[in-house]
C-alpha cells in the first residue's frame, strides 16, 4: 500500500493533513494487531527555538488509561505553533510535535475509553471537557480544570496525565504539544481532548474546527454575543479573523470593519459580509482614530485577532463608550502587553478575551462539523493553496509574510508496527 501525505495551508495561518489511502488502515489495525504495539511514523518535530521542523521517523506508544491514539487525516498550521518558536515565549519546551488543529480517525484506544472505538472520525481539542469539574459544570466559561496553567494554557498539556510521553525520536521522548501533538501521522490524545464525529464528516475541512473557525466564529456568536444592527471592527484577516466576519454577519451586525496591512484579503473578506475594509498602511492617521470617525464615536464591538500590544490598543481605542466591547483573540509574543487605565474602563468600555471561542469542545464541535455538512457554516472559504508536507517550513515563511495559501503533498513510506 501506498500511502499520500498532504498538509494543507489556510488563510495566513494554517496547514492540513491528508492520507487518504490510510482511510480504512486504523480498522484493519485494531482488528489483528496487539494493543502493545508501538507505531513508526512520520513527524515534524521542533528540536530547539527559532529553528526549522525537523521530518523524522518517531515512535508513537499505544494508549494508556482514557487515551485515545489516532491517525491524522488533516492539521492546520496556526500562528500558535508559530508562537512555541519564538526564543521569547515563555513555556515553550523541545523537542516538541506542534500542531492543535486537526481531524482523523481512531486507530486504537486505551483501558477505560467507552465514547470512541477504532474507525471512529475524530477531532482533537486543545481544550478538554471532562465534564465533571466546576468549569465544566458551568454554563459560563469552557476551561476546564485538567488544565494546571491558565495563565499560559500554550504551555500546558505537554505531557500525557502519567506524567510521560507517547513520543519518542533516536532514543529521546519528545514533548506533545496542547495535548495534541497533530504535525505527525498518529498522536495520543486524552478522551476528554477528542470530540466525534458522523461518519461522513469530510475530514479535510472540519479539521478547521480544531481552532480557526471556532475560534473566530465563536468570539463573536458565544463570548461578545454581537446583537443585529450592531457595528463591529476586526483586525486581522487569517482564519480567526475571516470566522469573525462570518459570526458577524450571521449574528445580523449592520456594519462589519476589516482591518489588515494585506489588502489582498479584502476581496475574500468583503465575500464573506464585511462592508468596510481598512490598510492601515494606507491612512495618514491612526487606524482607532478612522474607525472611530466612520461610527460616529465607534464601533459597538472590536475583536482582535493577530496579537502584539499595538493592535490590542488599536481595537479597545477603537469600540464607544458606554458599551463598547473589546475582544481579544489574538496572543503577545514578545512585548509587554496591553496596558489600560482605569477610567478607560470606568467610561463604560469592557475588554475581555476568549479561548477556542467559548465552545465546549466535546459536545460543541460535532454540532459545528453538523452545521458545516449542512451547509450552514462555510469552512471552504478559508481554503487556499497546496503545498507539499516535506515543505512545512515553507509554510511557515509564508505565514510569516502574511500571505494567503495553502496545502502540502508528500509520499513518505507506511508507518510500521512494532
Amino acid at each position: 500500500m501506498v500511502s499520500t501525505c498532504s498538509f494543507t495551508f489556510f488563510h495566513d495561518i494554517f496547514l492540513s493533513v491528508f492520507l487518504p489511502p490510510f482511510c480504512s488502515l486504523p480498522l484493519a489495525l485494531s482488528s489483528f494487531l496487539p494493543l502493545s504495539q508501538i507505531i513508526k511514523c512520520k513527524a515534524a518535530i521542533a528540536w530547539e527555538a527559532n529553528k526549522p521542523l525537523s521530518i523524522e521517523e518517531v515512535e508513537v506508544a499505544p494508549p494508556k488509561d482514557h487515551e485515545v491514539r489516532i491517525q491524522i487525516i488533516a492539521t492546520a498550521l496556526c500562528h500558535s505553533d508559530a508562537h512555541i518558536l519564538h526564543p521569547q515565549f515563555e513555556g515553550g519546551v523541545f523537542p516538541v510535535i506542534l500542531g492543535h488543529e486537526a481531524a482523523g480517525i481512531v486507530e486504537s484506544i486505551g483501558p477505560g475509553v467507552t465514547n470512541f472505538k477504532p474507525g471512529d472520525k475524530v477531532i482533537p481539542l486543545y481544550a478538554p471537557q471532562c465534564g465533571k469539574c466546576k468549569f465544566c459544570l458551568s454554563p459560563r466559561t469552557n476551561f476546564c480544570g485538567k488544565l494546571k496553567h491558565f495563565k499560559n494554557p500554550m504551555g500546558d498539556q505537554k505531557l500525557m496525565e502519567d506524567g510521560t510521553s507517547r513520543f519518542t525520536c533516536k532514543g529521546k521522548p519528545i514533548y506533545h504539544f496542547m495535548g495534541t501533538s497533530t504535525f505527525s501521522q498518529y498522536t495520543v490524545v486524552s478522551d476528554v481532548n477528542l470530540a466525534k464525529l458522523e461518519d461522513d464528516a469530510n475530514l479535510e475541512r472540519v479539521c478547521l474546527l480544531g481552532c480557526a473557525f471556532s475560534t473566530g466564529y465563536g468570539a463573536v456568536i458565544n463570548n461578545a454575543k454581537v446583537t443585529p444592527g450592531s457595528t463591529c471592527a476586526i483586525f486581522g484577516l487569517g482564519g480567526v479573523g475571516l470566522s469573525a466576519v462570518m459570526g458577524c454577519k450571521a449574528s445580523g451586525a449592520s456594519q462589519i470593519i476589516v482591518v489588515d496591512i494585506n489588502s489582498e484579503k479584502f476581496t475574500k473578506a468583503k465575500a464573506l459580509g464585511a462592508t468596510d475594509c481598512l490598510n492601515p498602511k494606507d491612512l495618514d492617521k491612526p487606524i482607532q482614530e478612522v474607525i472611530v470617525e466612520m461610527t460616529n464615536g465607534g464601533v459597538d464591538f472590536a475583536f482582535e485577532c493577530v496579537g502584539g500590544a499595538k493592535i490590542m490598543r488599536a481595537a479597545l481605542d477603537s469600540v464607544t463608550v458606554g458599551w463598547g466591547v473589546c475582544t481579544i483573540i489574538g496572543v503577545n509574543v514578545g512585548d509587554n502587553g496591553l496596558n489600560v487605565s482605569a477610567m478607560e474602563l470606568l467610561m463604560g468600555r469592557t475588554l475581555t478575551g476568549t479561548s477556542f471561542g467559548g465552545w465546549k469542545g466535546v459536545t460543541s464541535v460535532p454540532k459545528l462539523a453538523a452545521d458545516y455538512k449542512n451547509k450552514k457554516l462555510d469552512l471552504d472559504a478559508l481554503v487556499t493553496h497546496t503545498l507539499p508536507f516535506d515543505k512545512v517550513n515553507e509554510a511557515f515563511d509564508l505565514m510569516y509574510q502574511g500571505k494567503r495559501f495553502k496545502m502540502l503533498q508528500t509520499k513518505p513510506s507506511n508507518p510500521t508496527l512494532d
